[in-house]
């Protein structure tokens, strides 16, 4: 990789370290070539401390390390971002990342969904929710009305209209993560499981 390090006067570049299977930022460092080097060859991130002016290898004291997954250089060849498995907490204070938010795997709009769903159940008195009146209905009645629609997306499947059949997939999602809830349980859950059976 072709890593300008003289675009700094200490030889020093930004190096974002990003969670590989999160995605979450953890922490910004800085590295200059020798640091670089050593989390080449060791496969544990190695900043260049500005404060201690030596290396620091992440955990060295801890054993919070950060194990090196990939390496890529920006389009500048002055900032690097690297993709870890964490070992613990990355921040010194204790949190999993140095802006004290939760490491834990979100998937954007599905992620907000879920929250919705958790707070109209929440909130069950609410005579408008759809939500609300559904998991006041129970269990039963909300694992029909997943069944329902996902017969619904089997016969639209076998038809040309791409609209209905899109549509009645959002609905079974959608009912489908008010189950999951209903049960106790989230997507995060479900992909756990489906990792597991990767090979």
């Amino acid at each position: 990789m072709d890593i300008d390090f003289s675009k700094s006067a200490h030889g020093l570049i930004p190096a974002i370290i990003q969670d590989s299977e999160t995605k979450n930022v953890l922490m910004l460092g800085y590295m200059n070539a020798e640091a670089y080097q050593k989390t080449l060859d060791t496969k544990k991130v190695t900043f260049y401390s500005r404060s201690k002016q030596r290396l620091w290898t992440k955990g060295e004291e801890s054993g919070n390390f950060l194990n090196l997954v990939d390496i890529k250089n920006d389009c500048d060849n002055d900032t690097l971002l690297i993709q870890v498995q964490p070992v613990g907490p990355t921040c010194h204070k204790g949190t999993d990342t140095c802006w004290a938010t939760e490491n834990k795997q979100e998937y954007g709009f599905i992620s907000n969904l879920e929250n919705t769903i958790k707070t109209r159940r929440e909130n069950a008195d609410s005579e408008k929710s759809y939500v609300a009146s559904l998991f006041k209905l129970g269990i039963n009645k909300i694992a029909q009305k997943v069944g329902e629609e996902a017969v619904e997306v089997v016969i639209e499947a076998k038809d040309d209209n791409d609209d209905l059949f899109l549509s009645e997939s959002a609905d079974l999602l959608f009912h489908y993560l008010i189950l999951l809830q209903a049960k106790g349980f989230q997507l995060n859950d479900v992909i756990e499981v489906l990792k597991s059976r990767q090979k």
